[in-house]
């Protein structure tokens, strides 16, 4: 499936930014323009089912073939945060990107995770502004805005298609790029012993302190900076 794509900057690199659940690529109006003054031109997609995107049967692997479908090969930078970080994963060796980042990703639920959180998500389809502001007060007034607007976008039949019921298990053994995880502190769905198992398949696991599973909404800068020396280690 063919997903519409949106831009900042006109950067001789190209990186991916890929947005979660509920979200759209208005989940990074502050990061896409950042990384587009670092030199990038950032291509962010509406997943299937968010934002302008179409609609269809959902599951992790369809939203990882629309990526494969939507994006260029080659680009130097992908960054998927939860329900994208599963589909990136999934999709990173067909777009041969040059580094992943992938932030508190939906690689590993179980049975229980599927029943809890699906009865949570179904909760918040319907949440005010004042919901929102008052579940999530480090968020900026802009992701606030962001979250209403991606909501009346989002089809609630998403929520099956990431946890119909049985658990999954999508996380990857070895990293086939270099490949930076950033965990929410605690996270919901990377364990410390998965996070010891990713470690020892080559990927650099950072735990990204006082954060939740939007640590880019909830801290900025600290999430760019982490960014930032992790490319700066990995020689970009």
């Amino acid at each position: 499936m063919k997903l519409k794509v949106h831009e900042w900057g006109t950067g001789d690199r190209v990186a991916l930014l890929i947005h979660g659940l509920f979200a759209d690529h208005q989940n990074w109006y502050r990061v896409g323009p950042a990384i587009a003054d670092r030199g990038y031109r950032v291509l962010a997609p509406d997943l299937r089912g968010h934002g302008a995107s179409p609609r269809g049967p959902y599951s992790p692997e369809l939203w990882a073939a629309d990526l494969v479908e939507s994006l260029p090969q080659n680009a130097e930078l992908a960054i998927g945060h939860s329900l994208a970080g599963m589909a990136l994963a999934l999709a990173v060796k067909p777009l041969n990107a040059a580094r992943a980042i992938y932030v508190d990703p939906t690689w590993k639920m179980t049975a229980q995770q599927h029943a809890s959180f699906s009865a949570t998500w179904r909760g918040q389809l319907g949440w005010s502004d004042e919901q929102w502001r008052s579940a999530n007060p480090r968020w900026a007034s802009g992701d606030i805005e962001a979250r209403l607007g991606s909501m009346k976008r989002f089809d609630p039949a998403c929520i099956d298609g990431l946890a119909p019921g049985s658990g999954h298990d999508h996380m990857p053994q070895t990293a086939s790029v270099p490949s930076l995880v950033l965990l929410a502190d605690p996270s919901p769905f990377v364990t410390a012993q998965d996070a010891m198992l990713l470690q020892a398949g080559g990927f650099d696991v950072q735990i990204v302190p006082g954060s939740s599973h939007s640590m880019f909404r909830e801290d900025f800068s600290l999430f760019m900076n982490a960014i930032d020396a992790w490319l700066s280690r990995a020689g970009e």
